[in-house]
């Protein structure tokens, strides 16, 4: 299980006092208000920081880090991820996992068909949908809805699923 979740990427500077933009990776950007530190990872090292400031700005979330305190330190950051620890993630309702711990997990109909694994999920709004493959077969697109979902195992790796009727056409 990934003991790191990722909560966004910065995309840009904003500023001259070493603030950037970032965008969001998790549902809820009003988490970034309650977070202290992130893992910052450039693709060539990570360390952990200090959230100094937070603010929202149309889809986008502006930070400032301790010890970024110019346009040129934040430059570097481009394209950075950001992630936090299990520990520091927010807490899950019953029946919410987190994506992360979704994807590759083993499929199966409550008849038991072996399905696929989960690929993708999809999050439109209404209900997530995961997108289920298998090689040589189309993708089974299937909503995270109660009717549907029957069992989530993460420590085993499986979910059972019931296919109602029309998912498969």
């Amino acid at each position: 299980m990934e003991e790191l979740l990722q909560v966004g990427v910065i995309t840009t500077t904003h500023g001259v006092r070493g603030e950037v933009k970032v965008f969001p990776t998790t549902d809820d950007p009003a988490r970034f208000k309650k977070l202290k530190k992130v893992i910052l990872d450039d693709g060539k090292s990570r360390r952990e920081v200090e959230i100094r400031s937070v603010r929202f700005f149309k889809n986008l979330v502006i930070l400032g880090f301790q010890g970024i305190d110019t346009m040129n330190d934040a430059e570097k950051l481009r394209q950075a991820k950001l992630f936090v620890t299990r520990e520091n993630a927010v807490k899950l309702k019953k029946d919410e996992y987190f994506i992360a711990d979704l994807l590759d997990l083993s499929v199966v109909s409550d008849e038991g068909e072996e399905l696929g694994q989960i690929s993708d999920v999809l999050q439109t709004g209404a209900n997530d949908v995961y997108v289920i493959s298998k090689e040589g077969e189309p993708d089974l697109l299937v909503p995270a809805i109660k009717e549907c979902i029957k069992q989530v195992d993460i420590e085993q790796g499986i979910m059972t699923i019931h296919l109602m009727p029309g998912l498969r056409d």
